[in-house]
């Protein structure tokens, strides 16, 4: 692999002015004080640093839910013993560079490393990056044959990196190479850009996304300040092009690990048109220790919510598990089954034997057992 900015949306040369991306900088937009400069600097020798302006705009203090997001801090640096510099096993799954294999029916198409900002619980911040680059034309071509060579792949997802930090030009290129393989029916595209910089998302980008296949973005976001007018106006321009969004989040102490936190993101990506999808549970990446909530709270923060938001803003709760064995729901559970019968519990928290007339299978089934 190897980096060329022409076929990035913008080089990062005019970004530069803008995009805050070393500590020099932070200290001079006041996110980092002057006297932590020094032990931060070693933080940046090994993850990159970018927060675009529209994000910046958004931190109201570096320890708020939108600056802890980005700015670097030094615990970044205390390695846990459960951390793992390739958390969910990407590079154990990946048969040829830019493509990451690991459920039968779809793949991973990674054909950039670079994102608009660099978030500081990534579980790819070991091979994020300004320098991370782009797939070169050989690369691509060799990841696109690699998926032609396998029918069983019906969906393609792509990520990275961000695949909207590509230009349309490129962009559209690998959406007609996609709908071009008679076995890919669906093509993903993850992306942060549009609560990152949603500027980039500009009619040119929005109609290279466009195809007679099922296309679908998912864009992540993590609390409900970043679902700005700006933002909102960026997914409008994707959804007018017919293409549904869905919206992923990362469980973050600090950042959204409470009820009203989950509540209000849930609420406003709803309200932005986009449904929530997926909330994960963190991936124990390197150095990302401070945003670890524990499943058991994230289950009953997750059940708060059962009763308080429509059914429109309901997630799956999900973990992906260590080694890369694949993602699976962690509830909350409602049902319980057992010698007695079947009990389901409400969202207040009440509890109900359903009899066998009304669940004869469950009841039927607890008996056999």
């Amino acid at each position: 692999m190897t980096r060329s900015v022409n076929h990035l949306q913008d080089d990062f040369a005019p970004q530069a002015g803008r995009t805050l991306r070393d500590i020099p900088a932070l200290v001079a937009a006041g996110l980092v004080p002057p006297d932590a400069a020094l032990a931060l600097e070693d933080v940046a020798r090994q993850y990159a640093t970018a927060i675009p302006p529209a994000f910046a705009a958004l931190i109201e203090r570096p320890d708020d839910p939108i600056g802890l997001q980005v700015i670097p801090d030094a615990a970044e640096l205390a390695v846990a013993a459960h951390e793992r510099a390739d958390p969910i096993a990407d590079d154990a799954l990946s048969p040829v560079p830019g493509i990451v294999h690991r459920y039968a029916d779809r793949a991973l198409l990674k054909p950039l490393l670079v994102c608009p900002l660099y978030c500081r619980f990534c579980f790819r911040r070991e091979h994020v990056g300004p320098d991370g680059g782009v797939l070169d034309d050989a690369a691509l071509a060799r990841a696109l044959d690699w998926l032609r060579d396998h029918p069983a792949i019906r969906e393609v997802i792509l990520t990275g990196g961000d695949p909207l930090m590509l230009s349309p030009r490129r962009l559209g290129a690998i959406v007609r190479a996609l709908e071009a393989m008679p076995h890919v029916t669906t093509i993903r595209i993850h992306s942060r850009v549009p609560v990152a910089d949603p500027a980039r998302i500009t009619d040119a980008l929005a109609d290279a996304m466009q195809t007679d296949r099922a296309m679908w973005v998912v864009m992540h976001a993590n609390h409900a300040r970043e679902l700005t007018p700006a933002a909102r106006a960026a997914l409008r321009r994707i959804q007018a092009r017919a293409i549904p969004v869905l919206g992923q989040s990362v469980l973050l102490r600090g950042v959204n690990d409470s009820v009203a936190a989950l509540e209000g993101l849930f609420r406003a990506m709803v309200e932005a048109r986009v449904k929530p999808y997926y909330l994960h549970q963190l991936d124990p990446a390197p150095g990302t220790a401070r945003f670890h909530v524990p499943i058991a709270e994230g289950r009953r923060l997750l059940a708060g919510l059962r009763g308080r938001v429509t059914g429109l803003a309901w997630p799956t709760y999900t973990l992906d598990i260590p080694g890369g064995h694949g993602k699976v729901p962690l509830g909350p559970d409602y049902l319980e089954t057992g010698d007695g019968g079947a009990v389901v519990r409400d969202p207040a928290g009440g509890r109900h034997k359903l009899d066998a007339e009304s669940a004869p299978n469950l009841a039927l089934g607890a008996r056999e057992r």
